[in-house]
């Protein structure tokens, strides 16, 4: 999938459409339902001062202190004028397969413009853990039922359903525990209350290189370029493939010439050799799209994780 947006995003870039050229006119708004600090804010920040170079106007983002769902209700009830967009993440999708009800309806209320970039999923273990590999995990897992636990955000977090991937894919039962932050899960990691851990490639890469843990597997469907010695969960699982996302989306009803205007910008962003300098720092890589591209990302996503949460049972908040 990765390869073949990437392919079709940067060889068949469309021209600006006429009907865009009076916008934009004023300040345009990017709306992130994470804190300052992160991934998604280093990215959105980035665009948006390219965005501001490129259009004229001034690009503001603005982060979310509530939740994803409140900053998502925020865009997807905003006018739909293209001053109100949104910076979705692979959380996006996830909180709809897991969510009771939302406020808004995660394709119907939004205009999907392109995604961004992407990066994978990693399970990491203790440097002198006598887990040294996915594969041997997944014996050890399957010898021990319920034994082998990992350290993950949130129910319902990316972090968590790629886990239930796993146990359905592999036929184990890991147990996931979760936390509210990465440090008290690394600490238990280093400390032998944990047995592995599912983080991020935007946190994980960095204490990997740092020595701090040990890369088990990716979760892209090959290996990552960015850490190519770190092997893929689908060398011991064929077939398994989960990669977050970062990716711009506007309220339904959006002016497709609008929409369009932002995807051509963020596609010839995209190829800016800084920004991609600046997206390998914090482990992200381009993935550009069309906007039909990304909405079938997106339902692709959804449906995915609606499957693991019915399998495995996962109770929905």
């Amino acid at each position: 999938m990765l390869s073949r947006l990437l392919a079709v995003a940067l060889c068949a870039t469309p021209a600006i459409p006429a009907a865009a050229e009076q916008w934009p006119a004023r300040v345009i708004k990017v709306v992130t339902g994470t804190p300052a600090g992160g991934s998604p804010d280093f990215v959105s920040r980035l665009l948006a001062e390219k965005l501001g170079e490129r259009l004229g106007q001034p690009v503001l983002v603005e982060n979310s202190t509530n939740t994803g769902v409140a900053a998502g209700n925020t865009v997807a009830k905003a006018p739909p004028d293209g001053y109100v967009i949104s910076m979705l993440t692979g959380a996006f999708s996830a909180r709809a397969a897991v969510a009771k009800s939302l406020p808004y309806d995660p394709i119907k209320d939004f205009a999907f413009i392109t995604l961004v970039s992407g990066y994978p999923m990693v399970v990491a273990t203790a440097p002198n853990s006598p887990i040294k590999s996915f594969a041997d995990l997944i014996v050890r897992a399957k010898a021990a039922p319920f034994n082998i636990t990992y350290g993950m955000n949130l129910p319902g977090s990316v972090h968590h359903l790629t886990g239930e991937l796993i146990n359905v894919e592999a036929g184990t039962s890991l147990r996931g525990i979760p936390y509210r932050g990465n440090t008290q899960i690394v600490q238990d990691l280093l400390g032998g209350r944990l047995d592995v851990m599912i983080e991020t490639g935007t946190i994980a890469f960095a204490q990997i290189n740092g020595g701090t843990l040990r890369g088990l597997a990716v979760s892209s469907r090959t290996r990552f370029v960015l850490e190519p010695e770190i092997p893929t969960i689908a060398e011991t699982l064929p077939g398994f493939e989960v990669m977050s996302w970062l990716g711009l989306a506007a309220p339904a009803g959006t002016p497709r010439p609008i929409v369009d205007r932002l995807n051509w910008e963020v596609g010839e962003i995209l190829k800016l050799p800084d920004v991609r300098d600046k997206l390998a720092m914090v482990a992200n890589i381009p993935m550009p799209s069309t906007p039909e591209q990304m909405q079938d990302h997106v339902e692709r996503d959804a449906a995915r994780w609606s499957r693991i949460v019915e399998i495995k049972g996962i109770e929905k908040y």
